[in-house]
Protein backbone atom coordinates (compact mmCIF):
# COMPACT_ATOMS: atom_id res chain seq x y z
CA UNK A 1 0.00 0.00 0.00
CA UNK A 2 1.23 3.47 -0.85
CA UNK A 3 1.92 5.85 1.98
CA UNK A 4 3.58 9.18 2.38
CA UNK A 5 7.05 8.70 3.82
CA UNK A 6 7.06 10.23 7.27
CA UNK A 7 9.32 10.14 10.27
CA UNK A 8 11.19 13.44 10.14
CA UNK A 9 10.91 16.05 12.84
CA UNK A 10 10.75 19.80 12.68
CA UNK A 11 14.03 21.51 11.86
CA UNK A 12 16.19 22.33 14.86
CA UNK A 13 19.15 24.57 15.50
CA UNK A 14 22.36 23.14 13.95
CA UNK A 15 23.88 22.37 17.35
CA UNK A 16 20.86 20.25 18.31
CA UNK A 17 20.81 18.04 15.22
CA UNK A 18 21.58 14.40 15.95
CA UNK A 19 23.94 12.64 13.53
CA UNK A 20 22.30 10.11 11.26
CA UNK A 21 22.77 6.34 11.38
CA UNK A 22 21.66 6.12 7.72
CA UNK A 23 23.97 6.56 4.74
CA UNK A 24 21.49 9.07 3.26
CA UNK A 25 19.03 10.85 5.55
CA UNK A 26 16.76 13.67 4.37
CA UNK A 27 14.71 15.10 7.23
CA UNK A 28 11.67 17.24 6.46
CA UNK A 29 13.42 18.77 3.45
CA UNK A 30 11.74 21.73 1.78
CA UNK A 31 13.04 23.39 -1.38
CA UNK A 32 11.59 26.63 -2.74
CA UNK A 33 12.53 28.32 -6.00
CA UNK A 34 11.68 31.81 -7.21
CA UNK A 35 10.77 31.87 -10.90
CA UNK A 36 9.38 34.48 -13.28
CA UNK A 37 5.96 33.00 -12.51
CA UNK A 38 6.50 33.43 -8.76
CA UNK A 39 7.56 31.20 -5.90
CA UNK A 40 7.42 27.44 -6.44
CA UNK A 41 7.83 24.71 -3.81
CA UNK A 42 9.65 21.78 -5.45
CA UNK A 43 9.97 19.64 -2.29
CA UNK A 44 7.30 19.68 0.41
CA UNK A 45 8.86 18.39 3.62
CA UNK A 46 10.41 15.21 2.23
CA UNK A 47 11.73 12.50 4.55
CA UNK A 48 13.88 9.76 3.02
CA UNK A 49 16.37 7.33 4.52
CA UNK A 50 18.66 5.08 2.48
CA UNK A 51 21.01 2.54 4.04
CA UNK A 52 24.32 1.23 2.74
CA UNK A 53 23.98 -1.36 0.00
CA UNK A 54 20.50 -0.32 -1.15
CA UNK A 55 19.43 0.07 -4.78
CA UNK A 56 16.64 2.68 -4.69
CA UNK A 57 14.58 3.97 -7.61
CA UNK A 58 12.88 7.37 -7.40
CA UNK A 59 10.05 7.45 -9.94
CA UNK A 60 7.74 10.24 -11.07
CA UNK A 61 6.63 12.35 -13.99
CA UNK A 62 8.48 15.40 -15.29
CA UNK A 63 8.42 18.35 -12.92
CA UNK A 64 7.52 16.32 -9.82
CA UNK A 65 10.76 17.09 -7.97
CA UNK A 66 12.93 14.05 -8.79
CA UNK A 67 15.92 16.04 -9.99
CA UNK A 68 15.60 18.49 -7.10
CA UNK A 69 15.72 15.53 -4.71
CA UNK A 70 18.86 14.29 -6.46
CA UNK A 71 20.42 17.75 -6.12
CA UNK A 72 19.81 17.64 -2.36
CA UNK A 73 21.57 14.27 -2.02
CA UNK A 74 24.58 15.36 -4.06
CA UNK A 75 24.99 18.83 -2.56
CA UNK A 76 24.42 20.44 -5.97
CA UNK A 77 21.66 22.52 -4.36
CA UNK A 78 20.74 23.50 -0.78
CA UNK A 79 17.55 22.85 1.13
CA UNK A 80 15.38 25.83 2.02
CA UNK A 81 14.45 24.04 5.25
CA UNK A 82 15.09 20.65 6.81
CA UNK A 83 18.31 18.68 7.16
CA UNK A 84 20.38 16.68 4.70
CA UNK A 85 22.84 14.06 5.98
CA UNK A 86 24.85 12.03 3.47
CA UNK A 87 27.78 9.77 4.32
CA UNK A 88 27.84 11.02 7.90
CA UNK A 89 28.14 14.68 6.84
CA UNK A 90 25.54 17.36 7.52
CA UNK A 91 25.43 19.25 4.21
CA UNK A 92 23.31 22.24 5.21
CA UNK A 93 26.10 24.54 6.28
CA UNK A 94 29.10 23.39 4.24
CA UNK A 95 30.79 26.03 2.10
CA UNK A 96 30.82 25.51 -1.66
CA UNK A 97 34.48 24.50 -1.54
CA UNK A 98 33.93 21.99 1.27
CA UNK A 99 30.85 20.64 -0.52
CA UNK A 100 32.82 20.08 -3.74
CA UNK A 101 35.58 18.29 -1.80
CA UNK A 102 32.99 16.16 0.04
CA UNK A 103 31.14 15.32 -3.20
CA UNK A 104 34.32 14.23 -4.96
CA UNK A 105 34.98 11.60 -2.31
CA UNK A 106 31.46 10.55 -1.31
CA UNK A 107 29.10 10.65 -4.31
CA UNK A 108 29.51 9.63 -7.92
CA UNK A 109 26.96 11.31 -10.20
CA UNK A 110 25.77 9.73 -13.46
CA UNK A 111 23.87 12.00 -15.85
CA UNK A 112 21.39 11.22 -18.62
CA UNK A 113 23.51 13.07 -21.19
CA UNK A 114 26.83 11.55 -20.03
CA UNK A 115 28.64 14.92 -19.59
CA UNK A 116 31.94 13.58 -20.90
CA UNK A 117 34.49 16.19 -21.96
CA UNK A 118 34.72 15.90 -25.77
CA UNK A 119 38.39 16.91 -26.07
CA UNK A 120 39.61 14.28 -23.59
CA UNK A 121 39.98 10.60 -24.39
CA UNK A 122 37.86 8.00 -22.65
CA UNK A 123 40.60 7.14 -20.15
CA UNK A 124 41.35 10.83 -19.51
CA UNK A 125 37.68 11.43 -18.70
CA UNK A 126 37.82 8.66 -16.10
CA UNK A 127 41.03 10.05 -14.63
CA UNK A 128 39.62 13.57 -14.28
CA UNK A 129 37.91 13.15 -10.86
CA UNK A 130 41.14 11.71 -9.46
CA UNK A 131 43.03 14.75 -10.75
CA UNK A 132 40.53 17.14 -9.17
CA UNK A 133 40.51 15.21 -5.90
CA UNK A 134 44.29 14.93 -5.71
CA UNK A 135 43.97 11.18 -5.21
CA UNK A 136 46.65 8.71 -6.28
CA UNK A 137 49.78 9.51 -8.29
CA UNK A 138 49.50 10.23 -12.04
CA UNK A 139 50.69 6.71 -12.88
CA UNK A 140 48.28 5.17 -10.38
CA UNK A 141 45.42 7.24 -11.79
CA UNK A 142 45.86 5.84 -15.28
CA UNK A 143 46.20 2.30 -13.95
CA UNK A 144 43.04 2.71 -11.88
CA UNK A 145 41.13 4.29 -14.80
CA UNK A 146 42.07 1.39 -17.08
CA UNK A 147 40.94 -1.08 -14.41
CA UNK A 148 37.56 0.67 -14.14
CA UNK A 149 37.18 0.71 -17.91
CA UNK A 150 37.86 -3.02 -17.92
CA UNK A 151 35.06 -3.50 -15.37
CA UNK A 152 32.58 -1.71 -17.66
CA UNK A 153 33.94 -3.48 -20.77
CA UNK A 154 35.37 -0.31 -22.33
CA UNK A 155 39.12 -0.82 -21.98
CA UNK A 156 39.50 -1.36 -25.74
CA UNK A 157 38.04 2.12 -26.31
CA UNK A 158 40.32 3.88 -23.80
CA UNK A 159 42.28 6.00 -26.28
CA UNK A 160 39.29 7.15 -28.32
CA UNK A 161 37.43 10.43 -27.95
CA UNK A 162 33.86 10.07 -26.63
CA UNK A 163 32.45 11.09 -30.01
CA UNK A 164 33.96 7.94 -31.53
CA UNK A 165 31.88 5.71 -29.24
CA UNK A 166 28.17 4.90 -29.06
CA UNK A 167 25.69 6.29 -26.54
CA UNK A 168 25.69 3.07 -24.56
CA UNK A 169 29.49 3.05 -24.50
CA UNK A 170 29.57 6.66 -23.33
CA UNK A 171 27.22 5.81 -20.47
CA UNK A 172 29.57 2.99 -19.45
CA UNK A 173 32.43 5.48 -19.44
CA UNK A 174 30.33 7.86 -17.33
CA UNK A 175 29.76 5.06 -14.82
CA UNK A 176 33.49 4.33 -14.69
CA UNK A 177 34.14 8.04 -14.13
CA UNK A 178 31.58 8.12 -11.30
CA UNK A 179 33.49 5.25 -9.65
CA UNK A 180 36.90 6.90 -10.09
CA UNK A 181 37.32 8.08 -6.49
CA UNK A 182 35.65 4.95 -5.07
CA UNK A 183 32.62 6.76 -3.58
CA UNK A 184 30.20 4.71 -1.45
CA UNK A 185 27.18 6.27 -3.21
CA UNK A 186 26.17 6.55 -6.87
CA UNK A 187 23.31 8.86 -7.83
CA UNK A 188 22.06 8.32 -11.37
CA UNK A 189 19.70 10.82 -13.06
CA UNK A 190 17.77 9.07 -15.88
CA UNK A 191 20.83 6.90 -16.67
CA UNK A 192 19.01 4.90 -19.36
CA UNK A 193 16.95 7.76 -20.81
CA UNK A 194 19.00 8.01 -24.02
CA UNK A 195 19.69 4.31 -24.49
CA UNK A 196 17.93 1.57 -26.42
CA UNK A 197 16.28 -1.17 -24.38
CA UNK A 198 19.07 -3.73 -24.75
CA UNK A 199 21.76 -1.22 -23.71
CA UNK A 200 19.59 -0.01 -20.85
CA UNK A 201 19.30 -3.56 -19.56
CA UNK A 202 23.09 -3.89 -19.72
CA UNK A 203 23.52 -0.72 -17.66
CA UNK A 204 21.06 -2.00 -15.04
CA UNK A 205 22.93 -5.32 -14.84
CA UNK A 206 26.08 -3.30 -14.19
CA UNK A 207 24.27 -1.45 -11.40
CA UNK A 208 23.21 -4.79 -9.91
CA UNK A 209 26.85 -5.90 -9.88
CA UNK A 210 27.96 -2.66 -8.22
CA UNK A 211 25.33 -3.05 -5.48
CA UNK A 212 26.44 -6.64 -4.96
CA UNK A 213 29.97 -5.28 -4.52
CA UNK A 214 28.80 -2.92 -1.77
CA UNK A 215 27.85 0.31 -3.54
CA UNK A 216 24.65 2.20 -2.76
CA UNK A 217 22.70 3.43 -5.80
CA UNK A 218 19.89 5.96 -5.99
CA UNK A 219 18.43 6.03 -9.49
CA UNK A 220 16.05 8.75 -10.65
CA UNK A 221 13.87 7.58 -13.54
CA UNK A 222 10.49 7.98 -15.21
CA UNK A 223 10.67 4.43 -16.60
CA UNK A 224 8.63 2.00 -14.51
CA UNK A 225 10.22 -1.06 -16.16
CA UNK A 226 13.72 0.17 -15.33
CA UNK A 227 12.61 1.07 -11.78
CA UNK A 228 11.36 -2.49 -11.30
CA UNK A 229 14.99 -3.66 -11.25
CA UNK A 230 15.69 -1.67 -8.08
CA UNK A 231 15.22 -3.31 -4.69
CA UNK A 232 13.08 -0.46 -3.36
CA UNK A 233 10.99 2.15 -5.12
CA UNK A 234 9.61 5.50 -3.99
CA UNK A 235 7.34 7.72 -6.06
CA UNK A 236 7.37 11.52 -6.23
CA UNK A 237 4.12 13.39 -6.79
CA UNK A 238 4.14 17.20 -6.77
CA UNK A 239 7.06 17.45 -4.36
CA UNK A 240 5.82 14.75 -1.99
CA UNK A 241 7.36 11.31 -1.62
CA UNK A 242 5.28 8.13 -1.52
CA UNK A 243 6.54 4.69 -0.62
CA UNK A 244 6.07 2.36 -3.59
CA UNK A 245 4.71 2.74 -7.11
CA UNK A 246 1.48 4.46 -8.04
CA UNK A 247 -0.93 2.00 -9.67
CA UNK A 248 -2.20 2.35 -13.24
CA UNK A 249 -0.12 5.42 -14.08
CA UNK A 250 1.12 5.37 -17.69
CA UNK A 251 4.79 5.98 -18.26
CA UNK A 252 5.85 9.53 -19.13
CA UNK A 253 7.03 8.45 -22.58
CA UNK A 254 3.63 6.96 -23.39
CA UNK A 255 1.81 10.05 -22.18
CA UNK A 256 4.13 12.35 -24.10
CA UNK A 257 3.61 10.35 -27.29
CA UNK A 258 -0.13 10.74 -26.83
CA UNK A 259 0.26 14.51 -26.41
CA UNK A 260 -0.90 14.36 -22.80
CA UNK A 261 2.32 15.45 -21.14
CA UNK A 262 4.24 18.69 -21.46
CA UNK A 263 7.38 19.54 -19.49
CA UNK A 264 6.69 21.37 -16.25
CA UNK A 265 8.41 24.78 -16.62
CA UNK A 266 8.51 25.31 -12.88
CA UNK A 267 11.17 22.77 -12.02
CA UNK A 268 14.72 24.02 -12.81
CA UNK A 269 16.61 22.22 -15.56
CA UNK A 270 18.87 19.36 -14.56
CA UNK A 271 22.52 20.02 -13.93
Amino acid sequence: MLRRILGGSAARAPGDIAPSRHLIDLRTVVKDYVTDAGSFRALRGVDLQVDAGEFLAVVGKSGCGKSTLMNMMTGIDRATAGDVWVGGTHLNHLSEGRTAEWRGRTVGVIFQFFQLLPTLTVVENVMLPMDFGGLWTPAEREERAMSLLEQVEMVDQARKLPSATSGGQQQRVAIARALANDPPILVADEPTGNLDSATAEAVIRLFDALVAAGKTIVMVTHDREIAAHARRTVHMVDGDLLDGMLPDEPADADRAAAGELAPDPREPARA
